[in-house]
């Protein structure tokens, strides 16, 4: 069964970094893309980035600011959040599927992934 396991949220102020990790298991294949997504209150879950063995995408909004990276032996995948902003205060989600490749039209789509973690909290004060 796969599991996956955010961690590393917290509230930071501006400008600061957070890195949050993404720890998954369970897989019966060593291949798979992982998704980052956030949701604010009354705002819908929104891409922020996707990483897999082949190519990585990240929102506009975080390009410059954000970095994925992954440590295959630990399964696990870190989102580096650099220079943050209040605006990205939002839970972040880790979701996974079992592909070698993040889609390039899809990977912001929640639809695109099958495993989702429980979420973690980032806030963001002025």
């Amino acid at each position: 069964q796969v599991q996956v396991v955010e961690s590393g949220g917290g509230m930071v102020q501006s400008g600061g970094s957070l890195r949050l990790s993404c720890a998954a298991s369970g897989f019966t294949q060593d291949y798979y893309a992982i998704g980052w997504f956030r949701q604010a209150p009354g705002n819908e879950r929104e891409g922020v980035s996707c990483s897999s063995d082949v190519n990585t995408y990240y929102a506009d909004s975080v390009k410059g600011r954000f970095t994925v990276s992954r440590d295959k032996a630990k399964n696990t995948v870190y989102l580096q959040m650099n220079n943050l902003k209040p605006e990205d205060t939002a839970a972040y989600y880790c979701a996974t599927t079992p592909s070698h490749y993040c889609s390039e039209y899809g990977w912001d789509a929640p639809s695109d992934y099958d495993y989702w973690g429980q979420g973690t909290q980032v806030t963001v004060s002025s």
